[in-house]
């Protein structure tokens, strides 16, 4: 199914538009699954351990400059803000208006996040600016060239010594009892997700930035938490 042309804000990718309209381009979409009971139950009920994991990865001292790549349904980006020190600073780029537009509404009021529009594989942001960055679930939504490039823009804009936390998808112990139903969910509705079982997810990572990675699986396997830390 596709979204009608008339319907498609500009500059968003095809790949999202024919693929991902249903959950994210359609602002009938970003109004249905803005529901934290839907989204705990699309992650089999984790949706707060998985968002704790992932805002305790990026570490107890939020100073500086905090990047959050692509817009999250829920609450993490309002936990992310309210987290801020004084000297703390968020921004969120994504690539659908409607999506910054949602999560604008969801801030409280002088919230002081920036939001940008832009590509999570073409970031319109400086090199080295950021002391951290999150990318919450989006990388199995990608073909395989924009999930690398996103992961390259990603440690471009980190400085050195920087952390980028990437929650998402994982290959579950084959004991899993939901190790079969993901398959035909994943097959069905997220036709690039079982990348993320075939492959770790640095099979995707620039080699000319060196890092330093840390991985925890969580729930049986079928998550994972991903810790990298530039390291030039």
């Amino acid at each position: 199914m596709h979204l009608p042309p008339r319907a498609v804000p500009p500059g968003v990718p095809d790949y999202l538009v024919q693929t991902y309209w249903w959950a994210y381009v359609s602002p009938k979409a970003i109004r249905f699954f803005e529901r934290p009971w839907l989204v705990n139950l699309i992650l089999w009920g984790n949706y707060r351990a998985l968002e704790n994991a992932a805002l305790g990865a990026l570490g107890p001292d939020l100073s500086g400059e905090t990047l959050q790549i692509a817009c999250v349904y829920g609450d993490l980006s309002p936990r992310l803000a309210r987290a801020l020190p004084a000297d703390g600073a968020l921004t969120v780029v994504d690539v659908v208006p409607d999506q910054l537009a949602n999560l604008e509404r969801k801030l409280p009021r002088g919230h002081g996040v920036s939001l940008g529009l832009g590509d999570s594989a073409d970031l319109p942001l400086e090199t080295g600016r950021f002391h951290r960055a999150l990318l919450f679930f989006l990388l199995h939504e990608q073909p395989e060239a924009v999930r690398r490039r996103t992961l390259a823009e990603a440690l471009r804009v980190l400085r050195p010594g920087g952390r980028l936390v990437i929650m998402d998808y994982h290959r579950p112990r084959p004991w899993h009892p939901l190790y079969w139903p993901m398959v035909a969910i994943l097959k069905t509705l997220e036709p690039f997700a079982l990348d993320l079982w075939r492959h770790p997810l640095e099979h995707w990572l620039p080699p000319e930035v060196p890092v330093r990675l840390s991985r925890r699986t969580r729930f049986g396997g079928l998550y994972q938490e991903v810790v990298l830390e530039k390291l030039a």
